[in-house]
């Protein structure tokens, strides 16, 4: 009995082990397995669309296809066409709304273009000076001026050659401006020879006119005077001013430097000896030849600045040769006599004016004017003063009143 049951046993063991089959692929499905992935589309050839590149894989085994719903129908991916067709119906849905956009966007880029070049008109085509104007950009447009530099400058250009050729063309160029901007300029191009009297013409025309003229004796003078009136245009007018230092010793260096042959250098020993402007105005010949480092001429120089007159003798009025007449001499005509009398009363007069006219240095000219500014702010002051007493006076008053 046991041996029986151990058979039993046995039997189904066999039988599940005969039920695991190892198929092995034939020779033809392996070459048709091999096609239908040779079919795959290739990388390095993309498809044109999104759908046509993933279409191999609603053909294979790991595709399933979306859940079905009551309210919705089953949702399919459209056909290439179907796909391109809805692109294009929303493109031409937006175009009305991006249309407004774009031609918002390209006004402005057009205006802030044209408000940072410098307009052009038409009647300087083929002028040889637009080939000079390289740092700022520039445009033809529809413009009564040559230029437009910006939104009150102008300029008109003009040849002096043209101008021998047509001389009333700047007049009536400059009556069509009329009073359209505050800067007006006239670019003048000297390219003749002769240019006293045609210059003359135009300087003339100018100044009635109230216009700038600027003269360039070569077309990339003309181009870089352009160019610099475009980029100085919203800049302000002290910009081209010096910059001066507000301290004391940058201020005398500034002064005393306009004297010839003195530097920084014998400004510093002047200052650090004598303090400020006025000693040094005051001090002596013998004073300044102590300083280190100042020779004769120099302070020959500065006291000759500090002490000569501000009027020169006047040179033409010729100088009067005094010779010893005798008595007994007499004058061979009457209208030598009559001229020798007007000398003589002439030499006088000029000599009591000198005599009445004290000799003005520069230091008499600075310690007057600031004598005169010291009567000023004392008036200022005692008028401030006086109005501060009637204030409070009828203060004073109100309050008893009250």
């Amino acid at each position: 009995m046991g041996n029986e049951g151990e058979e039993k046993m046995s039997q189904p063991d066999k039988n599940n082990k005969s039920s695991v089959v190892i198929t092995i692929p034939s020779y033809q499905e392996v070459i048709e397995s091999s096609q239908q992935r040779s079919n795959l589309p290739s990388l390095f050839n993309p498809s044109q669309t999104f759908s046509q590149a993933f279409s191999y894989i609603k053909s294979s085994e790991f595709y399933s296809p979306p859940p079905t719903t009551a309210s919705a129908p089953t949702s399919t991916t459209p056909h290439p066409s179907q796909a391109q067709g809805s692109t294009a119906i929303r493109q031409f849905g937006s175009a009305p709304a991006t249309a407004p956009a774009a031609a918002s966007t390209s006004s402005t880029s057009h205006s802030t273009q044209s408000r940072n070049a410098i307009l052009v008109s038409h009647r300087q085509k083929g002028n040889p000076l637009l080939k000079h104007i390289r740092n700022v950009r520039w445009a033809f447009a529809d413009i009564v001026c040559d230029y437009l530099l910006g939104k009150s400058s102008c300029a008109l250009y003009l040849s002096l050659r043209y101008h021998l050729l047509h001389p009333d063309y700047l007049y009536y160029r400059i009556r069509e401006l009329q009073k359209n901007f505050k800067l007006r300029v006239v670019l003048c191009h000297v390219d003749v020879e002769d240019v006293v009297k045609p210059l003359l013409e135009v300087t003339k025309t100018a100044m009635l006119h109230d216009c700038t003229l600027l003269c360039a004796w070569s077309l990339e003078e003309c181009g870089r005077y352009l160019e610099t009136i475009k980029v100085y245009e919203n800049k302000p007018a002290d910009i081209i001013q010096g910059q001066m230092d507000t301290d004391y010793l940058s201020r005398l260096s500034h002064a005393l430097t306009a004297v010839r042959h003195v530097n920084k250098t014998d400004v510093v020993t002047l200052g650090t000896t004598f303090g400020s402007l006025s000693h040094i105005m005051d001090a002596s010949m013998e004073d300044l030849a102590r300083c280190p480092g100042i020779g004769e001429r120099k302070v020959k120089r500065l006291h000759d600045t500090f002490h000569e007159p501000f009027k020169r003798v006047d040179s033409s009025h010729p100088a009067i040769l005094e010779t010893s007449v005798p008595n007994s001499a007499e004058p061979s005509s009457v209208s030598e006599a009559k001229d020798a009398l007007d000398v003589s009363k002439n030499t006088e007069d000029v000599s009591k004016r000198r005599k009445k006219e004290p000799d003005l240095t520069v230091k008499s000219a600075l310690s007057a004017a600031f004598a005169k500014y010291a009567n000023k702010v004392g008036k200022k002051s005692s008028a401030s003063a006086s109005e501060d007493d009637k204030r409070e006076e009828i203060s004073v008053v109100d309050e008893r009143q009250s």
